[in-house]
């Protein structure tokens, strides 16, 4: 298993895994001129694991000053259990933790329990004293 820092050359890669990753929503902002404006924006922040070239997991990170906020992580289900989605974490909060940043976010969709389940064993606490609200500042309407 080989980890590194995600570029826009793993945009097509990681949005095959994406597409085909249960519980992962794509929106206008996953076009590739949004994720290379994230990862350039969020520099180092955003890693894939690899098997012989081929792309078996993704995670990105950023932040706004103060927290990190993750998303996107995903395994391949023929790499599923193998710690790889760990890996990914760790070095993810690493380079978050090296930015200066000790809290973070990320956001799930409610019905995906395997999520639930992961970052709950990872020890992240699910919040139920704040909400989310979003707002689309344009013609987009997929919040």
């Amino acid at each position: 298993m080989y980890y590194r820092t995600m570029t826009i050359n793993d945009y097509e890669s990681a949005i095959t895994l994406w597409s085909e990753s249960e519980g992962v929503r794509l929106r206008d902002a996953d076009s590739r001129e949004g994720i290379e404006k994230y990862l350039l924006r969020n520099p180092g922040l955003s890693f894939v694991a690899e098997v012989e070239g081929k792309l078996v997991g993704t995670i990105m990170a950023g932040h706004d000053g103060k927290r990190g906020y993750v998303q996107h992580l995903s395994v391949a289900d023929s790499h599923r259990r193998m710690g790889i989605a760990t890996e990914l974490v760790n070095l993810c909060l690493e380079a978050l933790k090296s930015e200066g940043l000790l809290k973070s976010h990320l956001m799930i969709l409610a019905q995906n329990e395997t999520a639930k389940q992961f970052w709950a064993n990872q020890g992240w606490a699910c919040r139920s004293d704040i909400l989310l609200y979003s707002f689309i500042n344009g013609d987009d309407q997929n919040v």
